[in-house]
């Protein structure tokens, strides 16, 4: 009945009656049978089959599609223009396409994922100028480091010849903001940047509400509601303070509560002078008699207010934008950056990250970047399970550095913190073998130095790794007074230590003296204290000393 009422084709005789019996839509009903039976086409495949004109088939196939059996689009590579599809068989394609891909890609060897994330993250100084900053803070929006290390090694680790002027300009001109999200000791904090306008969709959840009972901090926000930006002097002034050090501190509880921002980092620059989680505490200075010529000992002015303020309040101060209140749409915003930070995406790499609702949070956005072909899901990295994801680009880059002919890659210094550093995020902590009392290997697993000491690897605010092309070579305590290795061969921890030095003597880490390594005195003799002496650490009573 199709063929006769669409086509006008003559019926043979003895065709039963039940196949002759009228159709509401025969030309449809053709049409629809030949989507069914074919893959993606244009009208004049279909013309040129039935003996249509092409208006006529254009005509049909866009009513079908508003009917939803038919779906439009450019589906084939080559871009031949607009095609057309049978819905179920687009579904039947793509869940094809998607199993082939899975099947495609072996898995690598889990060390292979600790070479390729630094180079992800170009780690190694290969950006430059402002662009190559502003690149980075694309890269790792919304990631929390230690303020101390945010432009003492996670930018110059990434950004040749990196200098604090170069975030200033940025974040100036209201392109980048900083934001806190929580505080740590010696006036450190955690940290984040932002591009401007993706603030509301990446910037992390305060830690807690601001503490604005009992002193200034419910009048400094409503003093910089409005999308206000003031200094430090004229918010005083407004606020009704007389003491500069009290207010300061209140700012910066605020600052820390993820509430105010500023619109340059000189101000977070000289609250970490004094030391930080990454830098050693400076001696404290020894109190001086104020005398005249004569020899008399005077009494010195009091401190007054200066006129602009303390020098740790420079710049001007506002408060953050308003979270974006859908959160379908931070979340999305969210996997889109992980996926862009990290190249590879992890369960683990999730976790480290401490986005809010974990994995399973992220995992159905990610899923849904799968179906419209944004990303791609299998089992990647050997020993991390199926659900990985990455984009095809990342997932090509990743298998190059499974590739034994490659060049290796140079020793690097990372905060522990550092999203690079995938070690106790993405990868657990290698086992560290340990010799016991009788000289045999004992393992005591995810990074212990001694069960005597119980110092234990783990991605804490100050603490360092230097990796050797990927491998985990060395573990640098808060303070850099103990250390743990993962090798002996001599050639890694020479490298890892040269690298340490270098770290040390650019002034990123300050001075280190070295007392323990791997749970011992680092007076005793072995592998590790020979390459640290090689790399320029002085034997001194206390330990092995290196100035910046």
């Amino acid at each position: 009945a199709d063929l006769r009422d669409a086509l006008g084709t003559a019926l043979p005789v003895g065709v039963p009656e039940v196949f002759t019996e009228p159709v509401a839509d025969p030309l449809g009903d053709l049409i629809g049978r030949f989507a069914r039976t074919h893959g993606p086409f244009a009208p004049p495949e279909v013309a040129a089959r039935l003996g249509l004109g092409v208006a006529v088939v254009t005509a049909t196939v866009q009513r079908l599609v508003g009917t939803g059996r038919l779906v439009t689009g450019e589906f084939r590579p080559g871009g031949i223009g607009q095609e057309w599809c049978d819905a179920e068989v687009l579904r039947s394609v793509r869940r094809r396409s998607l199993a082939k891909l899975r099947q495609e890609v072996e898995p690598v060897p889990i060390d292979t994922l600790a070479r390729f994330t630094p180079s992800w993250q170009s780690v190694g100084g290969r950006m430059r100028g402002v662009d190559g900053v502003l690149a980075v803070v694309e890269q790792l929006a919304g990631a929390l480091v230690p303020a101390s290390a945010l432009e003492s090694l996670v930018l110059p680790s990434r950004v040749h010849g990196y200098s604090p002027a170069m975030l200033d300009e940025l974040t100036s001109a209201g392109e980048v903001l900083w934001a806190g999200a929580g505080g740590l000791s010696g006036g450190d904090g955690w940290v984040t940047l932002v591009p401007a306008d993706l603030a509301p969709l990446l910037l992390p959840e305060p830690p807690g509400a601001a503490q604005v009972e009992g002193g200034y901090g419910a009048a400094l926000l409503d003093e910089l509601s409005g999308g206000q930006a003031m200094f430090f002097r004229s918010l005083s002034d407004r606020v009704g303070a007389t003491d500069d050090t009290a207010l300061a501190e209140e700012i910066w509880d605020l600052v820390w509560a993820g509430a105010l921002t500023n619109d340059t980092l000189a101000p977070l620059r000289v609250r970490l002078s004094g030391g930080g989680t990454h830098k050693r505490q400076p001696a404290a200075p020894r109190a001086r008699l104020d005398r005249t010529r004569y020899g008399r000992t005077r009494l010195g002015r009091p401190a007054m207010p200066s006129r602009t303020g303390p020098p740790a309040m420079a710049g001007r101060w506002s408060r953050l934008p308003e979270l974006e209140g859908n959160a379908t749409k931070r979340t999305t915003a969210r996997a889109e950056a992980l996926l862009e930070r990290h190249g590879v995406l992890t369960r683990g790499a999730v976790q480290a990250e401490q986005v809010t609702g974990g994995f399973s949070a992220v995992y159905p956005v990610l899923r849904a970047f799968e179906e419209n072909g944004r990303a791609r899901r299998g089992y990647f990295v050997e020993t991390l399970g199926a659900a990985q994801f990455g984009t095809p680009g990342s997932i090509d880059r990743l298998r190059t550095f499974a590739n034994p002919d490659r060049v290796p890659a140079g020793p690097v210094v990372l905060a522990a913190t550092d999203p690079a550093n995938v070690y106790g995020a993405a990868l657990p902590w290698p086992e560290r073998p340990v010799a016991s009392a009788d000289g045999e290997a004992v393992d005591l697993g995810e990074g212990t130095g001694s069960r005597k000491t119980g110092h234990r690897a783990g991605r804490k605010a100050g603490a360092l790794v230097v990796l050797v092309d990927g491998q985990l070579v060395l573990y640098v305590e808060r303070g850099g007074k103990t250390l743990l290795s993962w090798t002996e061969e001599e050639t890694a921890l020479k490298e890892a230590a040269t690298a340490l030095s270098s770290a040390v003597a650019s002034g990123a880490l300050g001075r280190m003296t070295v007392q323990k390594a791997d749970g011992a005195s680092v007076h005793e003799s072995g592998p590790l204290t020979a390459a640290l002496q090689a790399a320029g650490f002085s034997t001194t009573p206390r330990g092995l000393r290196l100035r910046g």
